[in-house]
């Protein structure tokens, strides 16, 4: 056997989750309401932490281009789905070849390893078998024969996928019950993959006992992705989650996180000298001259607002183009870009990109439980005048991934630019 092959233990029900179901968006109304069930932390898929703001709407607008150091940067031109990528995972989640794969997930993000392939990096994911109508038996923890665990690789060679678990709970195995690791961006650098994790905790009995706790950096052999070489503690002293997104910059790797507010949430931004995470880091704290890097993590500042708990900040041209939802709206369908000339902002220019077709009642799915969430670019995927995003499809209902397996996996859109 292989270090990719799979392994799957049952796990029983020892907490509770949070149902949340809307409807009337069609209608321009929105109606919550609440449920519980029987829950553990890898049982069913459950909506991430304050995944949609309410924040006050703002219109985005087609903006005219920046003009970085006398160069233009890219305009947007138009955007579709990418047919082949779209494809080829709804190929794999509905072969029943293996029993014991993915069959889907959220997170996505990626990163290409040193022999070509390329690591897609999941948090929570469905294993098992897909019916001939698409649909799933239940979670193995709600009495059905699902497995479903809170973080994967799947691992792309030409055509072919191949999933990796790890051990019973995951790559990333949590340190006890109560616990459980969603995944961050990841680079490959220096020989490993530099995966990072947001670890979570339950806290108490009640439905919303649960929060984050901390950032850690998992470094995998690019040979053996099913178990972490070492698990490094990261900055995590003021409540930011790290790494929405990592980017590489010369001898520097930016590191942007996001500072969770619910209704509003806002950019921070660190730096890494070198080619691992392990390094000193820095942070942004918005001001001019020399003072504008910190080595204190308290004085890292708010870049910008509007941007969702997954983003992405990629090169492009002569600046930075900022990929995310919109999360200035409640529930938005909106993927939005900004552009920079700096990685550090500002970033301007607010262009609607896409709008996702499967969100509500008025949707592809017809359901008003369902919503998208957490858009950002794969620049391992995109080419010159494109860039390839994905972003996830979830709903409030967990029957509803059981009806429909289809529900819960990632789509991938063409952005392209002029």
């Amino acid at each position: 056997m292989t270090d990719e092959t799979r392994e799957v233990h049952v796990r029983k029900p020892t907490h509770r989750k949070t149902r949340l179901t809307w409807s009337g968006l069609a209608a321009g109304a929105l109606t919550l309401t609440l449920s519980t069930t029987a829950f553990a932390p890898a049982s069913a898929a459950p909506p991430k932490p304050s995944q949609a703001s309410a924040a006050h709407p703002r219109t985005a607008t087609t903006a005219a281009p920046l003009t970085c150091n006398g160069v233009r940067m890219p305009a947007f031109q138009s955007s579709a789905p990418n047919a082949e990528l779209n494809g080829l995972f709804t190929r794999y989640a509905t072969d029943n070849s293996r029993v014991d794969d993915w069959t889907g997930a959220d997170g996505t993000y990626s990163t290409t390893l040193p022999d070509g392939r390329l690591a897609f990096v999941f948090s929570d994911t469905f294993l098992g078998k897909v019916n001939a109508d698409g649909s799933r038996s239940p979670v193995i923890e709600e009495g059905g024969t699902t497995p479903f665990l809170n973080n994967t690789f799947v691992v792309k060679d030409g055509k072919k996928l191949t999933t990796v678990t790890g051990t019973a709970k995951g790559v990333m195995p949590p340190r006890d019950d109560k616990h459980w690791y969603w995944a961050g961006d990841a680079i490959t650098a220096g020989g490993k993959v530099q995966a990072t994790y947001q670890e979570y905790e339950r806290f108490g009995p009640g439905i919303w006992d649960w929060r984050w706790s901390r950032n850690v950096l998992a470094q995998f052999s690019p040979k053996r992705l099913s178990k972490p070489t070492s698990v490094t503690p990261l900055p995590s002293s003021k409540g930011i989650s790290w790494a929405s997104w990592l980017e590489r910059s010369g001898h520097t790797i930016y590191v942007y996180g996001v500072e969770d507010k619910g209704n509003s949430k806002y950019m921070h931004l660190a730096r890494v000298r070198g080619n691992s995470l392990k390094g000193k880091w820095e942070f942004y704290t918005g001001k001019g001259g020399g003072k504008g890097w910190s080595k204190r993590e308290a004085d890292s500042a708010r870049v910008m607002d509007g941007v969702a708990n997954e983003y992405s900040v990629s090169r492009q041209g002569p600046g930075y183009v900022l990929i995310t939802q919109d999360t200035t709206e409640l529930f938005s369908t909106k993927i939005v870009a900004y552009q920079s000339c700096s990685p550090r902002g500002p970033f301007t220019g607010k262009t609607t990109v896409y709008t996702t077709p499967e969100t509500g009642l008025a949707g592809s799915y017809g359901n008003a439980n369902v919503f998208t969430y957490n858009a950002h670019a794969h620049p391992e995927l995109s080419s010159k005048g494109r860039i390839v995003v994905s972003y996830n499809v979830n709903s409030f209902k967990n029957t509803d991934h059981y009806k429909d397996s289809s529900i819960y996996r990632p789509r991938f859109v063409d952005v392209r630019f002029r």
